[in-house]
């Protein structure tokens, strides 16, 4: 029976400085020589990993928090927002000085010309600050938005119930349509292969990665992983800089 390994990326295959280790890139060769599929299931967007997935030899993924779904280098899936809903929420954003970023398949824009937070976040993923364009997202098909917001500063969980809000950088949330995550994208490839869900596995660290953890037959989380994502995992194996993908596959039987 073939299986399937999901990899999450920031803090899963890249440790903190974006760097892949040579031990987490020789295990996916492995898997991929013993017939085992390999994907990466992320929030970032498609042209932000084009790079991974050449260099791991990958053409099948979930990305956009599980909004936007490619399997053997065709979409398979996609679940815009609304420009509607979002147009709503870039006014009540406004109004307590929370900008925003709009993405798409192949370019990321901005609301506004230049923000601190942005730029910080932004560069935390090694990307420049986007350019501004007041109606991008009257013109494209978005799959995801990243609202600009410190901790604690604002909760548009209560006003926006299409929405789905998740955390990922001091500074940042990610904005999905309500209901999304990778589970979900994941259970499209699924359907797609015929796979079932016993043997589907997957490496995470962050609250994004929660759902796909539960959803899968094996979920496992990093050693650096957050404590709600460490406590939900089937496994938890050492850290990224510590060969946790390798590690962890071991622990599973798969290497």
């Amino acid at each position: 029976m073939s299986k399937i390994v999901f990899f999450d990326i920031d803090g899963t295959l890249l440790d903190d400085q974006k760097n892949l280790s040579i031990s987490a890139k020789e295990a996916i060769t492995n898997l991929q020589k013993d017939g085992i599929y390999t994907a990466l299931a992320t929030g970032r967007a498609p042209f932000m990993v084009e790079p991974l997935l050449k260099e791991l030899n990958m053409d099948s993924y979930v990305s956009f928090n599980g909004q936007y779904v490619v399997f053997k280098g065709k979409v398979i899936y996609k679940n815009p927002l609304h420009p509607k809903h979002l147009s709503g929420l870039e006014e009540e954003a406004g109004k307590h000085g929370h900008p925003i970023v709009y993405m798409n398949e192949s370019i990321l824009k901005a609301n506004v010309d230049y923000d601190k937070r942005i730029a910080d976040s932004l560069g935390t993923l090694h990307l420049e600050h986007p350019d501004f364009q007041s109606d991008f997202y009257w013109k494209t098909e978005i799959y995801q938005a990243l609202l600009f917001a410190s901790e604690g500063e604002e909760d548009y969980t209560h006003e926006f119930n299409e929405f789905r809000f998740i955390r990922w950088h001091e500074n940042s949330i990610d904005v999905v349509p309500k209901g999304g995550s990778k589970a979900e994208g994941i259970k499209k490839l699924m359907e797609k292969l015929g796979f079932k869900m016993k043997d589907v596995f997957a490496f995470g660290d962050a609250l994004n990665d929660i759902e796909m953890l539960q959803t899968v037959g094996t979920g496992i989380a990093m050693g650096n992983a957050l404590d709600p994502v460490k406590k939900i995992a089937d496994i938890v194996t050492t850290n990224v800089e510590d060969d946790g993908v390798a590690n962890g596959l071991k622990k599973v039987g798969l290497l």
